[in-house]
């Protein structure tokens, strides 16, 4: 069985996505970066939750197109 996320990355990682879909590609990397970029998230540790996340939805976008 695979980890639950918590609704606090869910709903940020949406709203990131939404608001600035242009940024965030399906590597890890860049989208740590981009999370930086754009949100105001204090530890590295959450940043790179809500980046996997990102990157995860991003993914399932482009198999779904």
């Amino acid at each position: 069985m695979g980890r639950i996320r918590q609704t606090f990355i869910k709903r940020t990682g949406d709203e990131l996505v939404e608001r600035f879909a242009e940024k965030f590609t399906t590597d890890f990397d860049s989208n740590k970066k981009a999370v930086e970029e754009v949100a105001l998230i204090e530890t590295k540790t959450l940043r790179n939750r809500v980046a996997g996340y990102v990157t995860a939805k991003v993914k399932k976008m482009q198999a779904k197109a």
